[in-house]
């Protein structure tokens, strides 16, 4: 399946035309052929990580094989290398070269995460087109990331497709909505794993396509179709930077392809300058895709699409493309922004800004799916942090065990909508949790997990990116930056406790309050994904169980799967650097973050179900007053925009097309009608009463005159007929006589 993965964004793709052209002719409208084409993939991505575990486990065994090796001749060879090659190279497994005796010394242990073996990734490009002598491919760049990634996006879209059956049963598009959620998934799997830049920008543009198309499904609504618009026009400004960056990376290394590009980024054959401006343009992209302040306005609008397309689109997939775009040009943004070395950069401070700016917007909204989606920025940022600090893999770790949580607590959301028919947990929820028992016990693991509450899946990993933050880095660390993701921390425990309470608990209100017809629970092809989502939501975290400081006692079989098979490993990725290194787990943090957590729990409990606290504040005191009025007109950015930006550019437009419309525009219309209204009535004057009617009336006076002179000789007698006849008949001799 390693070579052979570049099939599974095929079938959605193909999936796709089916549905298109055969789906409504088909007894459940075109579903059945997604749900089928995902099921395929998803037992393929299995197929795939199992091979990927077996290769990296492979060239570990090498590596280790090669060191005993070089260990037993040293004495007779005397300058044995201290890497080389394995003996499986048949099977992609290559060794790095050895640093230097200096490098070496300083390089960080093994106990901080360093790694001695790497692992090839499977590659394999063929001919796009040829322009000038160049040769542009497409092709298939797949290693730790890009494989977990399959599993991810295979798995959630699954369960999409299947929550989507009941959801969006009897939609007016319902054929064209799983056209496109297949669609969505074919571009979102050919983005994972493209082999070369120009690729990842097509395949990016494609998914932003999709979003638009599945952000307006139902577009008669306004405030739908303005959503898709506003989704594809922020999104277009990022994509600007993405498209500098592939520019400046092609110009500084000469090529499109990925794997070179972040080699000669880590190896210094890119100069610092370049690749500090492909980093900046690239984080441009960044913020819009992956909803990163100030370029995150569009992804909370994004919820007026159908909510499974907000739990795939919207929380665990294309969202994500800005995080995995850093993860794959890693060796770019960590060169190029001195990430190993610094304790501030442009990356770390856009991601802590996005993680307190996305979290209090939470605070102040009332439709259940935009809590979720400003938690959802918020989580982003954290992802984009710990990237800026150096945590990659605490990065990646989050962002899968974020996208189980997320999905379902967005899937979860939806079940409660679909009962109540309504989103607005103020007007119409409160007490769902005696009507939905089943939706209810799932949003509370899933809430839990994002919490970051022991043992479930987001303590685990934003532990990580905690105790990275305190760790990594220059001499300063990025100790700021650990203090941001506790504030966060604290935050998300409070609006999500607030959101719990508000849709759940309390006298029902609204739609949920109608006897008539009241509220019930959900059919099993929405609950059983929330089951699966929050079973998932509870052991993801056990992935990358850490082996270091308190938890050293933990065997190296079962520490750090996640690290050990998804981190890349090879002179393509900064681990061959001196200052990559990974953080160890930290007791401390681990409690004072979970205490933070709970903290939040306990102020929030406090102030809605019991009923405590200062309410009415933001009446009585002017300074809240004015901090909640900027929380609900969101900072002011949409203003800044619509009427600011696009106003700014709009109205001076708008006047001097008026101004064109009316003194350029219909002047000359009035003008060509004035004259030819002139041209008319001479024609009409002249011509047709003058010439053409004088005419006409001659010639009638004519045939009038000739007929009353005709009349005269029209007598009715027979005998001057004759003698006119004989008349005629002799002059006409005569001449015949004459001329003849």
């Amino acid at each position: 399946m390693l070579e052979n993965a570049w099939i599974i964004p095929l079938i959605p793709a193909a999936s796709f035309f089916l549905i298109l052209f055969f789906g409504k002719r088909l007894p459940k409208k075109g579903s059945e052929i997604g749900i089928a084409a995902l099921a395929i993939c998803f037992v393929l991505a299995i197929a795939t990580n199992v091979e990927w575990f077996s290769h990296v486990d492979d060239a570990e065994h090498a590596a280790a094989s090669s060191h005993s090796d070089d260990g037993g001749h040293a004495e007779e060879e005397g300058d044995s290398q201290e890497h080389g090659m394995a003996d499986g190279e048949s099977a992609g497994v290559l060794l790095p070269a050895a640093p230097d005796a200096e490098a070496a010394a300083s390089a960080p242990s093994a106990d901080e995460g360093q790694t001695d073996f790497s692992v090839e990734p499977v590659q394999k490009s063929w001919t796009w087109w040829s322009s000038g002598g160049h040769e542009f491919t497409v092709g298939m760049l797949l290693d730790g990331p890009g494989v977990m990634m399959l599993f991810v996006v295979t798995l959630i879209s699954l369960l999409v497709h299947i929550y989507s059956t009941d959801y969006v049963h009897g939609d007016r598009r319902y054929t064209h909505f799983f056209a496109f959620l297949s669609l969505f998934t074919a571009s979102m799997l050919g983005l994972i794993m493209s082999e070369n830049t120009l690729q990842l920008l097509t395949m990016w543009e494609l998914v932003g396509l999709c979003s638009f198309a599945l952000i307006g499904h139902w577009w008669e609504e306004k405030p739908n179709s303005d959503a898709a618009l506003k989704a594809f026009l922020v999104n277009r400004v990022g994509d600007v930077g993405l498209i500098c960056g592939v520019i400046i990376l092609y110009f500084g290394a000469g090529t499109f392809d990925i794997r070179t590009i972040n080699e000669m980024a880590i190896s210094g054959e890119i100069s610092h300058l370049v690749l500090l401006v492909a980093a900046c343009s690239l984080m441009a992209a960044v913020m819009s895709k992956s909803g990163q302040f100030i370029l995150h306005t569009w992804l909370p609008d994004a919820m007026a699409g159908p909510t499974p397309v907000s739990a795939l689109i919207h929380a665990a997939t294309m969202v994500v493309a800005g995080i995995y775009m850093v993860g794959r040009l890693y060796g770019v943004f960590f060169q190029g922004l001195s990430i190993g070395i610094s304790s501030v950069n442009l990356m770390a401070v856009v991601g802590g800004v996005t993680v307190l700016g996305g979290a209090a917007l939470a605070f102040v909204q009332s439709d259940i799916k935009k809590v979720l989606a400003y938690s959802t920025v918020s989580q982003l940022g954290y992802m984009v942090m710990a990237l800026g600090v150096g945590a990659w893999t605490a990065a990646f770790f989050h962002l899968f065990t974020h996208a189980m949580f997320k999905a379902g607590l967005f899937l979860g959301a939806g079940s409660v909508s679909h009962s109540v028919h309504s989103f607005d947990m103020k007007e119409h929820m409160g007490g769902m949790k005696r009507f939905m028992p089943k939706t209810y016990a799932t949003f509370i693991i899933c809430t839990l997990a994002l919490i970051g509450i022991f043992p479930l899946a987001g303590f685990w990993s934003k532990d990580e990116i905690l105790a990275a933050a305190g760790q990594l880095g220059g001499d300063g660390s990025y100790t700021a930056f650990l203090v941001v993701g506790v504030l966060g921390a604290l935050m998300t425990a409070a609006y999500m406790t607030r959101c719990v309470y508000l849709t759940f608990h309390g006298e029902p209100r609204g739609h949920a309050a109608d006897t008539a017809h009241p509220p019930h629970e959900s059919g099993p092809r929405i609950t059983v994904p929330l089951f699966i989502l929050s079973g998932m939501a509870i052991v993801a975290g056990f992935a990358n169980i850490p082996n270091s400081g308190a938890l050293s006692w933990v065997p190296d079989g079962m520490a750090v799967r996640f690290e050990h098979f998804y981190e890349p490993k090879g002179d393509y990725f900064p681990v061959v650097l001196d200052t990559f290194a990974h953080p160890e787990f930290s007791l401390g943090v681990a409690l004072f973050s979970t205490v933070i957590g709970l903290l939040g729990i306990g102020l929030a409990y406090a102030w809605y179900f019991r009923g405590l606290g200062p309410h009415g504040i933001t009446e009585r005191n002017r300074l809240a007053r004015a901090g909640h009025r900027v929380l609900v007109e969101k900072y002011y950015l949409d203003r800044l925009y619509v009427d600011g930006i696009a106003g700014a550019i709009k109205r001076p437009i708008a006047r001097a097309a008026y101004w064109f419309n009316q003194n350029v525009l219909d002047g000359i219309v009035n003008g060509i009608g004035s004259g030819m209204a002139r041209i008319g009535r001479f024609v009409y004057d002249r011509i047709d009463q003058g010439v053409i009617d004088g005419a006409i009336n001659g010639s009638g006076a004519a045939a009038s005159s000739t007929g009353q002179g005709l009349r005269k000789i029209q007598t009715g007698r027979v005998q001057e007929y004759a003698a006119l006849l004989f008349a005629a008949a002799a002059l006409l001799a005569g001449v015949f006589i004459i001329v003849i």
